[in-house]
């Protein structure tokens, strides 16, 4: 029997099974998923942003954008509709080229062993500029080799070293600990010790302490230890690693002979291995009165637990003194769905609008929340 052909008009892909749905279609589909409170959306500030890190805004409103892969690109968005106009490779070839910091004009990168600088930027980024080196004395161990950068109130550039292991004590000196530097390399100095993995941390806008995330250490369980929001009131504290994390857990093999009351403990417990990162004070206007200079903090999600948890944004509020945290919340979840998930949120920025912006290393995005 004859088989009656369709027209060419009539080969869709439906004719054959397919669906019409397309990426951009999908993409939004897995927006749908995020749950917000009341008010606020989400949409994509970028899409195509290979393992989208750490975020930093220059004076024209241009954002940069680390990765854990080789390479560190800009969003400029010009006509300020809140959704970048392209994606422009800065630089390629470096080695995990994580943190990202502006001052006077100049973009400075953290690679896992040197902070580099491209002068200028804003002129330069399309000519693949030739990077000054800041500071090359940095460990170059992979695990926990992801630098954070940022300039503090001091005009100082910060910079954490990790620990090179799960725990462990420390070979030298340097690992496990939060460092600042002038902003030429010079002056190097560690101000804060005793933490596992940062990669993460803001200035309080009320009394300019530095608060920071810090990952508990594996195998021990599911649900211990948890991860820490920490405040450091004064360099040169100690925060307990190796030898307690979470401030009250100790560690089976490091801790004989240690008190955990020498250690200074968290400001908040975060939930056990949910890899939090990225925090920020929340400086904008365009969120309402209740969200402003509180802490919000992407969390990466756990790989090691039986139940993964995480892979959410959550907000720490504090109380009118600003150096107490009353409480730990979900602000924005979904990127989860079930036991897998479609994204991992990583660090945010706020732009001058007040909108927020969520880089995600697994979706290769970047994300604008914003509120009406």
């Amino acid at each position: 029997m004859m088989r009656r052909l369709l027209p060419l008009a009539l080969l869709t892909p439906l004719a054959f099974g397919f669906t019409t749905e397309s990426p951009l279609a999908a993409a939004d589909a897995n927006l749908s998923k995020i749950k917000l409170p009341a008010g606020f959306t989400i949409s994509y500030f970028a899409q195509g942003v290979k393992s989208a890190r750490e975020l930093a805004l220059g004076p024209d409103g241009t954002v940069y954008v680390g990765t854990k892969d080789d390479k560190v690109f800009a969003l400029p968005d010009r006509n300020k509709d809140g959704r970048a106009d392209e994606v422009v490779t800065i630089a390629t070839g470096l080695n995990a080229p994580n943190g990202v910091a502006v001052r006077n004009g100049a973009l400075y990168v953290a690679e896992i062993n040197r902070v580099v600088r491209y002068d200028n930027i804003a002129k330069t980024l399309r000519q693949k500029p030739k990077p000054a080196v800041v500071y090359n004395q940095l460990p170059n161990k992979d695990w926990h080799g992801y630098r954070y950068i940022a300039f503090g109130p001091d005009g100082k550039l910060y910079v954490p070293v990790g620990a090179p292991c799960n725990s462990c004590e420390p070979e030298e000196p340097i690992f496990g600990t939060i460092n600042r530097m002038n902003p030429d390399g010079t002056a190097f100095e560690t101000v804060a010790k005793g933490v596992r993995n940062t990669v993460g941390f803001d200035w309080s806008p009320v009394d300019k302490a530095l608060w920071f995330t810090d990952n508990g250490r594996d195998q021990l369980g599911d649900n211990t230890p948890a991860d820490e929001l920490n405040r450091m009131a004064a360099p040169g504290l100690h925060f307990g690693f190796p030898y307690f994390f979470a401030g009250d857990v100790a560690d089976p093999e490091l801790s004989a002979g240690k008190s955990a009351a020498t250690y200074t403990k968290p400001a908040r417990k975060l939930g056990p291995h949910v890899a939090a990162l990225g925090m920020k004070f929340y400086t904008g206007k365009q969120f309402p009165a209740q969200y402003r200079n509180q802490i919000f903090i992407p969390e990466h999600g756990s790989w090691n637990r039986s139940s993964k948890i995480g892979y959410r944004i959550t907000l720490v509020k504090l109380d009118a003194s600003g150096k107490q945290a009353v409480s730990y919340e979900t602000f924005a979840d979904g990127w989860l769905q079930g036991q897998k998930s479609w994204g991992r949120p990583v660090c945010l920025l706020t732009l001058p609008d007040g909108s927020l912006l969520v880089s995600d290393d697994q979706n290769d995005a970047v994300y604008r929340i914003s509120y009406k």
